[in-house]
């Protein structure tokens, strides 16, 4: 099962937009779900992380203030806010399941049922 990231888009610097993930088939409440991105020529790399209650999160210093994750386990979603988008904030964002019930286990590798992804590109 793979999970689908959706709601990216084109948008100036300073906008904002809300990416949408759900899976068919699983249930997203059982996991840990974590949003990624990959810019172009770069490392995949954790963006947002947030606990199956939704209790607690967890973001990147570099979009700390900026994205806020959360989840409606009641519609199986779970989204990122973004904020005050930069151009470095241009990439394909991800969102996975924790392969593990550990929050602190926040790897690339910790995580899987990737699927396609949704573009995002921040420019003027």
């Amino acid at each position: 099962v793979q999970l689908q990231a959706s709601g990216g888009g084109l948008v100036e610097p300073g906008g904002s937009l809300r990416l949408s993930c759900t899976a068919s088939g699983l249930s997203l409440a059982d996991y840990i779900i974590g949003w990624f991105r990959q810019a172009p020529g770069k490392e995949r790399e954790g963006v947002s992380w947030i606990t199956p209650d939704g209790a607690l999160t967890h973001s990147a210093d570099s979009v700390k203030a900026r994205f806020t994750i959360s989840r409606d386990n009641s519609k199986n979603m779970v989204y990122l806010q973004m904020n005050n988008l930069k151009p470095e904030d241009t990439g394909v964002y991800y969102c996975a399941r924790a392969l593990r019930r550990n929050f602190y286990s926040r790897g690339v590798a910790d995580f899987g049922s990737w699927g396609q992804g949704t573009l995002v590109t921040v420019s003027s």
